[in-house]
């Protein structure tokens, strides 16, 4: 019987993924956890782990483009300025939700900071046509001041 109950989350799992989520959350609630999908569930739960993770890195990236874009495309600041803003600011807040839900990600986002600013440092001179070498090659900041809404950078004449 338990078998059968197996084959039949693994086939839901494959063929609804939602229902197989709801009838997951039904069996944990009733703490039967003999007719848990438990090969399928695991798997679950590890990638919600990656998915955060991608997910900051994401906007990390996003981050240190739109902080690049608007410290050193000169030529578009007058149009642009406010939009970039804004989307730093917005990104800013969607890290800081992140890691007010999962701190320990705070380490995690530090480790990948070198990697996320030469990302976006490349994002932002293709989209800017301006040459790589026009942005800086190291980080142009550390982790708590790129996630300071107060803080941004200098423009290069000053």
């Amino acid at each position: 019987m338990v078998a059968e109950l197996r084959k039949l989350d693994k086939s839901l799992y494959e063929t609804d993924y939602n229902l197989w989520v709801l009838e997951t959350v039904d069996k944990l609630r009733r703490r039967d956890l003999d007719a848990l999908d438990w090969e399928n569930l695991i798997e679950e739960v590890e990638a919600l782990s990656r998915r955060d993770k991608k997910k900051l890195k994401s906007l990390l990236r996003l981050l240190f483009e739109h902080l690049l874009k608007l410290t050193y495309w000169r030529s578009e600041l007058t149009y642009n300025q406010g939009h970039w803003r804004g989307e730093i600011l917005n990104f800013r807040q969607q890290i800081k939700d992140d890691l007010a839900d999962s701190p320990s990600l705070r380490s995690y986002l530090a480790s990948i900071l070198d990697t996320c600013y030469e990302e976006g440092r490349a994002v932002a001179a293709q989209r800017s046509q301006l040459p790589l070498s026009h942005f800086p090659e190291t980080p142009i900041a550390d982790l708590e001041q790129v996630l300071d809404d107060s803080w941004f950078p200098p423009s290069p004449e000053e």
